[in-house]
């Protein structure tokens, strides 16, 4: 009996840490619902633009990126195209040059990872260019695509004296299967109620990977991009926020990219992600947590709420809600309450994040490039994705070494059949 209530115990406090750690991400929801979408003031000045690209054997889809860079509504002479053939072997630092990008190779087999050809190409760029040529730099990958107008949304936003802009991040292959949709669900509620919702209450935005714009000032200050952790995304976002910097959201500013469809290649790229983020917390998570009694104290919190493993207490629940539920039984309880309790234990997460997925479907449904019926059936599929990160964060902790490894990209659309 001692040890029913131990367990029993210890499942109340997991569910309450979990509801003191992320429920007040639900309270973003009426915030993000609240938002009346309102043009930004036109630019006062239109400013010079770096576009770094990190690129492993795309040639596949890079073209259509450069052309979709080269059709932007904002002055060509004002945007340069920088693109890294990263230990490529294939054809991509050719089809780059002939799409009028200008091209870096790099063969390095030892520091392997998009931070590390970033920080190349920002070395070369100096090198050519000068620290202060460009006004700022965004950053894509390889198979992006981006709406005509994204990059003059994107300058409304950083002429306001956003140091660090974000933007919508959408799905080109969002129909594909339940995985794709997974990610590009996911994607989508993490700009429309995360990002946005953020943005309107004054806390820091959070850079997913691609999509994103910082300043000169930024670079040089940063001094490049020493950002090396299976994350360089989210250990950017964390040293500005620690810097005291609020990154800024732009939603008018749409990138499209590719999501992957088979759950052994998901897996190996989630599974990188979740150990990024253990290695960012490991790093930075005292200085968050300190952080939060500082004036930046929301956004540290809400980044440090981030990175840590949420799938790992939701883990945590269900096996000690199991193992209450089996002592129980054992003891001869009362059979059908401990049955609809062990399946509560399994059916709460799974309706939490259901609701989620029909709240960003509806809100986000023009937007979506996908039939009616597959935007219904994948909203319904979206809580077993999640779901899938309970074992891909168990095993992230384990894992002695997690390396870095190229995701095969091969929807090879142009922006006009998006849309």
């Amino acid at each position: 009996m001692t040890a029913l209530i131990f367990l029993q115990h210890v499942n109340r406090v997991l569910g309450i840490l979990f509801m003191v750690c992320y429920f007040y991400q639900f309270l973003y929801i009426p915030v993000a619902l609240a938002i009346r979408r309102k043009k930004n003031p036109p630019a006062k000045k239109l400013h010079r633009y770096a576009v770094l690209i990190s690129a492993r054997n795309e040639e596949a889809v890079i073209g259509q990126l450069l052309d979709s860079i080269a059709r932007q509504d904002y002055p060509a002479d004002l945007v340069t195209t920088f693109v890294v053939a990263d230990n490529c072997t294939d054809s991509t630092a050719q089809v780059a040059r002939d799409a009028g990008a200008v091209v870096f190779e790099r063969f390095n087999k030892l520091q392997v990872g998009k931070g590390y050809a970033l920080d190349f190409l920002l070395d070369q760029i100096k090198e050519q260019y000068g620290a202060e040529w460009f006004d700022g730099y965004f950053v894509f990958d390889a198979d992006n695509l981006l709406q005509r107008d994204y990059i003059t949304r994107m300058n409304e936003v950083f002429d306001q004296g956003c140091a660090i802009v974000t933007s919508y991040r959408n799905s080109k292959n969002y129909g594909d299967n339940w995985i794709s949709a997974g990610y590009a669900l996911w994607f989508l509620r993490d700009a429309a109620f995360l990002n946005a919702p953020r943005a309107q209450l004054g806390i820091s935005c959070v850079v997913a990977g691609t999509g994103f714009l910082f300043s000169g000032e930024i670079m040089r200050r940063c001094g490049g991009w020493p950002f090396h952790t299976l994350t360089e995304d989210t250990e950017f976002t964390v040293h500005n926020i620690l810097q005291g910097e609020k990154i800024g959201y732009c939603g008018a500013a749409e990138i499209f990219d590719e999501q992957p469809t088979r759950l052994s290649q998901s897996w190996r790229q989630r599974l990188r992600w979740a150990k990024g983020y253990l290695q960012v917390l490991r790093k930075d998570g005292g200085r968050l947590a300190a952080g939060i009694f500082s004036k930046n104290g929301p956004s540290c919190f809400d980044m440090l709420m981030s990175i840590l493993p949420a799938m790992v207490l939701t883990f945590c629940s269900v096996l000690f809600g199991s193992a209450a539920t089996v002592l129980q039984l054992i003891l001869g309880k009362n059979i059908l309450p401990i049955l609809v309790a062990f399946a509560a234990s399994f059916a709460v997460p799974y309706l939490l994040l259901l609701l989620v997925g029909i709240i960003t479907t509806a809100t986000q449904w023009h937007s979506i490039r996908a039939t009616a019926f597959k935007k219904v059936l994948y909203t319904f599929t979206f809580p077993l994705f999640m779901l899938t990160y309970i074992p891909i964060s168990i095993a992230a902790i384990f894992s002695p070494k997690v390396e870095w490894k190229p995701i095969e990209h091969k929807v090879a659309v142009s922006i006009s059949e998006m849309k």
